[in-house]
């Protein structure tokens, strides 16, 4: 069984910046790839960022510029560094191994970790 586990959240001003991790259990990436994933309070779950390689990353279109994805093989780790934020990215954010080759929009995936908050003040 695979866990994921999320740090990194917290509370920042609106223009600031955070750098979410998510550390796996065992080394998954060469059967998944990995996103992150974020959830608002009253709103859906909505994915926002996947990566399949160090040269391919998807974006959800209100994070493109200003989130990045990037992970660590050697390290087992998962990072989303957030710039510019605003009080929309205010949410739970969790990360997810996902089956390769399946739009991070509509895949399910396969692992959940269990969240870490973000919150942006205005």
């Amino acid at each position: 069984q695979v866990t994921l586990v999320e740090s990194g959240g917290g509370s920042v001003q609106a223009g600031g910046s955070l750098r979410l991790s998510c550390a796996a259990s065992e080394y998954i990436y060469s059967s998944y790839c990995m996103g992150w994933f974020r959830q608002a309070p009253g709103k859906e779950r909505e994915g926002v960022a996947a990566i399949e390689s160090a040269s391919s990353a998807s974006y959800a279109d209100s994070v493109k510029g200003r989130f990045t994805i990037s992970q660590d093989n050697a390290r087992n780790t998962l990072y989303l560094q957030m710039n510019s934020l605003n009080p929309e990215d205010t949410a739970m954010y969790y990360c997810a191994a996902l089956p390769c080759g399946c739009p991070f929009t509509v895949c399910v995936p396969a692992y959940w970790g269990q969240g870490t908050q973000v919150t942006v003040s205005s």
